[in-house]
């Protein structure tokens, strides 16, 4: 099924979209990759805020290539989403909606999407170039020490990505293996 979603994601949309879904965001998201991650569980250890609400919305796994002329941002392309698993289950607790990557999750940040109600999305790794022309605005907005890593938010419009896991924890990666094993 195609669905066009608004970003951020609420809890009522989210639980809405089963694993295979064909979904194009349009609206704000936020990029974190593995050293903002790092920095990001560093200050809730220490009881400091975040540098933006995780209620609702959706982080994108990437770290994008210098903007050309002309443009807001660079190749965007999505990196391996197990490098964050370790954080990711207490920032979906504090109501992060949607994570956007490419590849397995953990058993726990399945748990924690089962949990919470929220969803794992894939990108086309290798499609970099092409999923940055749905990126129409791009600011960093924490962490700007960290290059790359640092958190941007992002406003995008026909953001192509699939659902992988869905809230009800059905997995396309696992349910896809099964049908190509019938075949």
């Amino acid at each position: 099924m195609e669905r066009y979603i608004k970003a951020p994601i609420d809890k009522e949309t989210a639980r809405e979209l089963r694993a295979g879904d064909y979904v194009y965001l349009t609206g704000t998201i936020y990029t974190a990759r593995d050293a903002a991650h790092k920095r990001m569980h560093e200050a809730l250890e220490k009881g400091e805020a975040l540098p933006l609400e995780m209620k609702d919305n959706v982080i994108y796994y990437m770290g994008p290539s210098p903007a050309r002329e002309g443009r807001p941002i660079g190749s965007a392309g999505p990196t391996t989403a197990s490098r964050m698993d370790k954080y990711a289950p207490a920032l979906l607790d504090l109501g992060l909606t949607g994570m956007i990557g490419k590849g397995k999750r953990s058993e726990a940040v399945k748990e924690a999407i089962v949990r919470n109600g929220a969803v794992y999305f894939a990108a086309v790794g290798g499609a970099g170039a092409l999923l940055a022309g749905s990126i129409k605005a791009s600011e960093v907005i924490a962490y700007d020490d960290l290059g790359t890593e640092a958190i941007r938010r992002l406003e995008v419009e026909n953001f192509p990505v699939i659902v992988v896991i869905d809230s009800m924890g059905q997995n396309l990666y696992e349910t896809a293996i099964g049908e190509y094993c019938k075949l």
